[in-house]
């Protein structure tokens, strides 16, 4: 575990200009340092580096993050590893702390499973490279799939033997527990490369297999793959390792260890489906492939990809459950907001066999020339198996408009509505519209599903959950919380409602962040009531809560903190540990500050910083008041429209009515009154 007050030495000894000046030229602009972005192609510098506050920001991308988040996006690492990059750097000691008994389990089951894992992929290589079996069958199988030694060895590939159990008695003669090398369905506990009969017989897993291991982003060998070289009646032509507390099928992309820094460097990924479509296009020279590892594409493959870049070319195999899995592929990566392309190999063959067929530099020039986008392929493909059939004509086109509906730019739908208008010979007018109406039907969806979710994703295995402690857990990046506002009803106007609640809360946040501890006024008795205290008891006095997980957090912190006299609430929240917390943060503390505006007519960040700052208390009071008005005011507004709601549903009684019109008539009498507050703006307490 790295203790505290070692980040904060470390958050103190990196001087984030110091850093970032080592990826990017950085020029004097003001009180800020200036360059272009390292992190998308740009010509005019947006990036912006905040000495004083130790962020960054890029206004043209939109990333922004501290040192250690500016490490772990450049260096592509996690957040203990970027922390110790640092500290490497500046000649900081990482010294552990004692971990509680739970921390400590916990830690020594997934450090356990990884050296098991460890353990059994270098024997998997002994078996390949130096046993007579492994020769004659594992590395003839793979030789005679034209793969090289070398890239036999750079993939770790393996071989294991088809008689008795011999990797079972390697891992009990090494001394290995039970219960990490057979896995536990229930806990997720154990690796699974040992299997377990009903008697309680062990055996090997992968028995008679040639081995495919399964590395994070970070290069851990996390997981295993194993092909059958022979088909048996009733057996798979693959087993891979169960999942586990430290492997997800779902999560993790085959090849990605290898081929992230060519993904940066082309700003493109190719995804196939098997290993050995990467395997056989990687020595090919077509090094930034990735596979979803046979089996369905997911979300959070899909999220790890866009860590690396924007443009993801599909190559699966050309047959109909390619085809398919192309097709359901293409929306996935739309809805994720990446821009997709799609390639069709000729004569059917899948990606390994296509790798094989030609040339190393033949295969690059194809995929490059003939990757076509989305529009194209659906076109070509749906549209052309509709022929002149109208109705089907009206499905493809409904198919491919359907994928258009997901893409979350507006530009991007216009020009792909452009495009498809061409191809087909539609008007844009009329595909316009129904790629609306299918857009509409599509967010609606969405929210509905938000509202029957429950609150976050539990993991697999909960009693095993990583904490949230820097060294307690492998995972290669953090997850971002969720901060959009959780919709409790499907109506357009009440949808509007919430986001204006969430904008009043961004607003109050922002101002905690800023002026929190800065005092407003003093009471009869002598107290000194700072803004964030302000905020927080007017919000408790009306009994108004938060719901979004992110800005409650913050709060609930910020009441906890807040009566340390050392309490920066700049610093606090933009170096916090959960990056869900300081990238809002750090996004707040850049962007505009409203109250600005009361005293500049024309915005300049640090200059009317500084004037604020000058400004009497009662203006940042009046600016506090205004936002709790029309906090309370859109609250009120809220619970008006949600009662007409009811109302309107025409499924209640008639004492059910009449309790609500009378609750109505309340909510309106309310409303009335902030109303007024609100036409008499108060200036001063």
């Amino acid at each position: 575990m790295i203790p505290r007050d070692t980040i904060d030495r470390i958050f103190s000894a990196a001087h984030i200009e110091d850093v970032v000046g080592q990826y990017v030229s950085l020029k004097k602009r003001g009180a800020n340092l200036i360059g272009l972005c390292p992190f998308h192609s740009e010509k005019t510098g947006s990036f912006t580096v905040s000495p004083s506050k130790g962020i960054y920001k890029c206004f043209g991308c939109g990333k922004a993050g501290n040192v250690v988040n500016f490490v772990m996006e450049i260096e592509q690492c996690g957040y203990p590893e970027a922390l110790k990059l640092l500290a490497k750097r500046y000649h900081i000691e990482v010294e552990d702390r004692e971990l509680t008994a739970e921390e400590q389990q916990r830690q020594d089951n997934r450090e356990s499973m990884f050296v098991v894992n460890e353990f059994a992929q270098k024997w998997f290589v002994e078996q390949l490279w130096e046993t007579a079996e492994g020769k004659a069958i594992g590395l003839s199988y793979f030789r005679e799939r034209g793969l090289q030694d070398e890239t036999i060895r750079r993939f770790g590939l393996g071989y294991s033997p088809a008689k008795g159990n011999p990797l079972t008695e390697a891992l009990q003669k090494k001394g290995f527990a039970e219960r990490f090398i057979v896995s536990d369905a229930e806990t997720g506990i154990g690796t699974g490369l040992v299997g377990k009969s009903e008697d309680g017989r062990l055996y090997d897993r992968f028995r008679d297999r040639v081995i495919f291991p399964i590395h994070t982003i970070s290069g851990k060998t996390v997981a295993f793959a194993g092909r059958i070289l022979k088909k048996k009646e009733n057996t798979g032509k693959y087993v891979n390792s169960p999942d586990s507390i430290i492997y997800s099928k779902t999560r993790e992309l085959y090849g990605m260890f290898l081929a992230k820094q060519a993904i940066k460097r082309a700003d493109r990924c190719y995804l196939v489906e098997g290993q050995m479509d990467v395997i056989s296009l990687y020595q090919s020279g077509i090094q930034n492939v990735v596979s979803s590892g046979g089996t369905a594409l997911t979300k959070e493959q899909i999220r790890l990809i866009h860590r690396f870049t924007d443009n993801i070319t599909i190559i699966y195999d050309s047959d109909a459950a390619g085809i398919h899995a192309a097709l359901r592929g293409i929306d996935m990566v739309l809805e994720e907001g990446m821009n997709v392309q799609v390639l069709l190999l000729p004569d059917g063959k899948d990606p390994d066999e296509f790798a094989r067929s030609m040339d190393a530099s033949l295969v690059v020039e194809y995929i490059e020339t003939h990757s076509t986008d989305f529009i194209h392929y659906k076109a070509d493909l749906l549209l052309h198996e509709a022929g002149e059939d109208p109705i089907r004509r009206s499905q493809a086109l409904t198919d491919i408009l359907h994928s258009i509906a997901l893409e979350p730019e507006l530009v991007k739908r216009s020009e792909h509505i452009r495009l498809l208008s061409a191809l087909s010979g539609n008007g844009e007018e009329d595909l316009q519209r129904v790629m609306t109406r299918q857009r509409k039907t599509y967010i609606d969806e969405k929210i509905k599903r938000r509202e029957s979710a429950v609150a976050g994703e539990g993991t697999t295995f909960p009693s095993e959950a990583p904490s949230q402690t820097a060294e307690a857990t492998d995972t290669d990046a953090p997850v971002q919380a969720d901060t959009t506002l959780m919709y409790s009803a499907q109506d357009k106007r009440l949808q509007q409602r919430y986001g204006q609640l969430d904008t009043h809360f961004r607003n109050l946040i922002q101002v905690l962040l800023r002026d929190g501890q800065r005092v407003l006024f003093t009471t009869e008795e002598g107290q000194a009531v700072t803004a964030g205290a302000y905020i927080l008891s007017q919000l408790a006095q009306d009994g108004i809560e938060v719901s979004n997980e992110v800005y409650a957090r913050i709060m609930k912190e910020y009441e906890t903190q807040m009566q340390d006299a050392g309490f920066t609430p700049e610093r606090y929240f933009s170096f916090h540990q959960d990056p869900a917390i300081n990238q809002l943060a750090i996004s707040l503390l850049s962007d505009p500050y409203p109250l600005s505006r009361m005293f500049s007519k024309q915005y300049v960040s640090e200059n009317v910083e500084a004037e604020v700052k000058k400004e009497d208390p009662n203006e940042l009071v009046n600016y506090i008041i205004q936002i709790l008005l029309e906090l309370k005011f859109d609250l009120i507004n809220l619970r008006i429209d949600e009662v007409q709601q009811m109302l309107s549903s025409g499924t209640l009684d008639g004492a059910s009515q009449e309790t609500l019109l009378r609750q109505q008539m309340e909510y309106m009498q309310i409303r009335g009154q902030i109303s007024q507050a609100l036409g008499n703006r108060i200036t001063a307490i």
